[in-house]
């Protein structure tokens, strides 16, 4: 089982930054993609951004030009630099990651695991 531990959310004015970072736990063979998404309140759950594992990203057209995400795999940590921000950023985010986990008995096993979440609220 795999587990990711968020940390960085919290409250900052317009114009502001944060940077969130999402940690990997466990019995891990390999990460291929890692995300970021939102949700907002009364909306759906969106993607933010991911970063594959040889390092290519994409991102919503909302975020582009002010989130940048990026990872160390040595550590399997991803993280969403997040500058500029604007009230409609605010949202609970979280991160995925998908990849393969591995036990002697039944070899590689592909997980897709989620953070608990971490909110991130812009006043204006």
């Amino acid at each position: 089982q795999v587990q990711l531990v968020e940390s960085g959310g919290g409250l900052v004015q317009a114009g502001g930054s944060l940077r969130l970072s999402c940690a990997a736990s466990g019995i891990i063979f390999s990460i291929n993609a890692m995300g970021w998404y939102r949700q907002a309140p009364g909306k759906q759950r969106e993607l933010v951004a991911a970063i594959a594992n040889g390092g290519s990203t994409n991102y919503t057209d909302s975020v582009k030009g002010r989130f940048t995400i990026s990872r160390d795999n040595a550590k399997n940590t991803v993280y969403l630099q997040m500058n500029s921000l604007k009230p409609e950023d605010t949202a609970v985010y979280y991160c995925n990651a998908e990849g393969d986990s591995f036990s002697y008995r039944s070899g590689r096993i592909p997980f897709s695991s989620w953070g608990q979440g971490t909110q991130v609220t812009v006043s204006s």
